[in-house]
């Protein structure tokens, strides 16, 4: 055909016809080597799942509970598809573990910038400066972060780039979860099903959110120089709910409270208070940008939501924040709304009627941030805090905060450690939490505070 002799219109339709017929052609080509490389992949990781009667090993590290909520989910879809399953915290696995597992899994957080979870700095101290051979494993990884901080899922990054430097083979490509994206947890779960040779897993994902009620909003610090500090209570509509001392409570924001909005990132807060008190009780600061606008989920809480509207919650344990057992002295440290956490362990200790409790809290001023004033003195006069330490910054010419109350007070920090105690921090990762673990390392020395963490008696919840 001579095309010249046609209209130039159908010239350049026919012309762009033949640009299409040939890029549909290149790209069913390279589509078609994709999916027959991907075939290949899903091929060896099926042989990899079912060439060897080994349990996988499922390994996690976690700061908040939610790795470990995440492992313990991947090991019973495991299970349940007939892949036998070993679950361990990353604090108990060594390199002889690694290299006799054939398979490993690890789930593991970040937390602040770009740090470990503290359960993790034994197998960082103990493993990760070492130079195991582990040619024969085989691995992934599932890293938990926040794309808000500079170093999103630094850890996990960390953890994968030193296991392929040893030797290992990754099973498919690390998957990174930002804020508990569930788009990347549900690609997770498809990679597990190649795994265990299987086409499919038992659907699962975050448990779901159950109904509760705003029942109280107070301003515990009206007149303060810093941000506004809120006492906020939930109540469970349908039957009781329960946690323990330094467990979390899950909350889905919404940005309008008149409609129910989906996929939205889950906010995290410390509990304040037992289930003995019918509810949970929360010390939230109101976080606002730079143009004024309140935060997605402080904002919610201390501003849109109205007290009696029902929203949707979850309790989430957090082990790591447990008090230890037993009756051992405890030494409490936090600033700001990092009192939440340490008021729930100190309404269990009163509960149970141990005394020997010490707590370290920082603020801006007393006439104005000395939350929970009444409930603290009342401790202290009853005998349930042998000794109380406040740092209120504002109040003089000096900023005085908690690490310098902790310096004044070494030698009695050292003789209380020895005497067994344990200690637990709440608050800010990036103020308190790094100032505070220093001081903590130069009063007891870094040796004995890895071996506080290794023990459980150093705990922390940072944010």
């Amino acid at each position: 055909m001579d095309l010249t002799a046609l209209d130039p219109e159908l010239r350049r339709q026919i012309a762009a016809g033949g640009v299409a017929l040939a890029w549909a052609a290149f790209t069913g080509l390279i589509l078609g080597r994709e999916a027959l490389r991907r075939r290949a992949r899903q091929r060896e990781t099926a042989a990899l799942a079912s060439g060897s009667g080994t349990p996988v090993l499922v390994a996690y590290a976690s700061q908040t509970g939610f790795a470990e909520e995440l492992a313990r989910s991947t090991a019973r879809a495991l299970t349940t598809a007939g892949t036998p399953v070993t679950l361990r915290d990353l604090s108990a696995v060594t390199a002889a573990d690694l290299a006799g597992a054939g398979r490993a899994l690890f789930l593991v957080s970040t937390t602040g910038e770009g740090d470990a979870p503290d359960p993790a700095r034994a197998f960082i101290r103990n493993v990760m400066a070492t130079t195991p051979d582990l040619s024969g494993l085989s691995h992934a990884v599932l890293a938990l972060g926040d794309s808000s901080y500079a170093q999103f899922c630094a850890f996990g990054r960390s953890l994968d780039a030193w296991l392929a430097g040893r030797g290992a083979k990754a099973l498919f490509d690390r998957i990174e979860v930002d804020d508990g994206d569930e788009a990347a947890l549900q690609l997770w779960q498809a990679s597990l099903a190649g795994l265990s040779g299987s086409t499919e897993l038992t659907d699962w994902s975050r448990p779901a959110y159950g109904q509760w009620a705003l029942t109280e909003r107070r301003l515990l610090n009206p007149g303060s120089p810093g941000g506004e500090a809120w006492h906020i209570r939930l109540e469970p509509q349908a039957g009781a709910a329960s946690w323990q001392a330094g467990d979390l409570v899950e909350i889905a924001p919404q940005r309008d409270p008149a409609a129910r909005e989906t996929g939205l990132p889950h906010r995290d807060y410390s509990i304040a208070s037992l289930p003995e008190d019918g509810g949970i009780e929360l010390i939230v600061r109101l976080q606002v940008d730079t143009g004024g606008r309140p935060g997605l989920g402080s904002g919610w809480l201390c501003r849109l939501a109205e007290v009696g509207q029902p929203l949707e919650a979850r309790v989430r344990s957090n082990r790591s924040f447990h008090t230890p057992p037993g009756d051992a002295p405890l030494i409490l440290i936090g600033a700001g709304t990092g009192l939440a956490g340490l008021r729930a362990h100190l309404k269990a200790r009163a509960a149970a009627g141990r005394g020997r409790n010490w707590l370290v809290f920082g603020e801006r001023t007393a006439a104005h941030d000395f939350l929970h004033r009444a409930e603290i003195e009342h401790w202290q006069a009853g005998g349930m805090l042998e000794r109380l330490d406040l740092a209120f910054s504002r109040d003089q010419d000096q900023r005085i905060y908690v690490q310098h109350r902790l310096r004044e007070a070494a030698d009695p920090l050292r003789a209380w450690v020895a005497e067994g105690a344990s200690i637990m921090v709440c608050g800010s990762m990036d103020g308190m939490g790094r100032e505070v673990h220093a001081a903590l390392a130069e009063i007891l020395g870094v040796e004995t505070l890895e071996r506080l963490t290794d023990a459980g008696r150093y705990r922390r919840d940072v944010y």
